[in-house]
């Protein structure tokens, strides 16, 4: 219980404090509505492109198949087997009464299935596994969706993290810029935008952190001895690591991810009015992970050639697809 007559938790964190954060904490309720209409907003966009199997093996029909040693192949067998399981848990926790008792566990369920199924998706195409989260988002950016192998809406992006380049690519994708996240997406046009606003904070969330590790690591900039950005110098240095810095789906499920299990104590717990907000969160959570993971399934499958029936037991021994 987070409220009692003389102790109110809320109150506290957001007023007072915690050692991470001693100016305290926003409101936690824009948070949750953002983070439960984004998904909201993502699975109106997987209903509508009709995300099966047979479907996106078909849009991968020109996927060439590569050769890949035993290792290699067992490495995406195994992600994708990861995925699956991660799966299963999201089905599960639909049956719990209330889901603020397991909201927090759902995104991270959640996540790590994204991000086992991308990380399946990376070795199928390059070979590699890479060595963290933000090194197989890079991956995933550059030689997947770069390369137009991943299906809409997964494939919403920006190719710079630069904010005037930003705003040009979202206007590719005719998005209203009146858009608020706290507005739960009834159709097909306002889930788009929705996503892109989502993609547009995310930007921002993501430029703010490239901006720190210029302050912590950048030699170059540590040579200016300077705590800003308002010299031309360093401005200069900012704006080149920027451009260069792209973001995607996995760099979003990433941020997702950290506000549930890292950075936010109350968004998906505090009050009695969260149970109204997570209604259906925790399927929504469950079918584009599913739809994500059908893609990454179709993709392996096609890489593989030869080898494709082994995925097809993968999937089909871990799930009534």
């Amino acid at each position: 219980m987070l409220k009692s007559s003389s102790f109110d938790l809320r109150e506290r964190i957001q007023n007072q404090g915690t050692l991470s954060n001693p100016k305290g904490r926003s409101d936690p309720i824009f948070g949750l509505k953002a983070s439960v209409n984004w998904i909201c907003a993502l699975r109106l966009l997987c209903d509508d492109e009709q995300i099966k199997f047979q479907n996106v093996l078909e849009k991968y029909s020109s996927v060439q198949k590569i050769k890949l040693s035993d290792e290699q192949e067992n490495t995406v067998f195994e992600q994708l087997l990861l995925s699956l399981h991660q799966l299963s848990s999201l089905k599960w926790f639909q049956t719990c009464q209330n889901q603020s008792d397991i909201a927090r566990m759902a995104c991270v369920a959640w996540y790590y299935g994204i991000y086992d199924a991308g990380t399946a998706m990376v070795a199928a195409q390059v070979k590699t596994l890479q060595d963290d989260h933000t090194g197989t988002a890079r991956e995933w950016h550059n030689q997947l969706i770069g390369q137009g192998n991943v299906v809409r809406p997964f494939n919403l992006m920006l190719s710079s993290l630069d904010r005037e380049n930003a705003n040009l690519e979202l206007e590719n994708y005719s998005y209203d810029r009146e858009t608020r996240l706290i507005d739960r997406p009834i159709n097909t046009k306002q889930a788009l935008n929705c996503a892109c606003a989502y993609l547009s904070g995310s930007r921002e969330w993501w430029a703010k952190r490239t901006e720190h590790n210029i302050k912590k690591n950048d030699k170059e900039y540590k040579k200016l001895g300077v705590s800003n950005f308002r010299t031309k110098k360093a401005r200069a240095i900012r704006d080149q690591k920027l451009s260069r810095q792209g973001i995607s789906f996995l760099h979003l499920a990433y941020r997702f991810r950290g506000k549930a299990n890292y950075r936010d104590t109350l968004y998906l717990a505090y009050g009695p009015s969260t149970e109204i907000y997570l209604r259906e969160f925790v399927e929504n959570l469950t079918i584009v992970l599913e739809a994500y993971l059908i893609m990454a399934g179709a993709f392996c499958r096609r890489r593989l050639g030869v080898s494709s029936k082994k995925v097809a037991t993968v999937f089909h021994q871990s799930a009534d697809w």
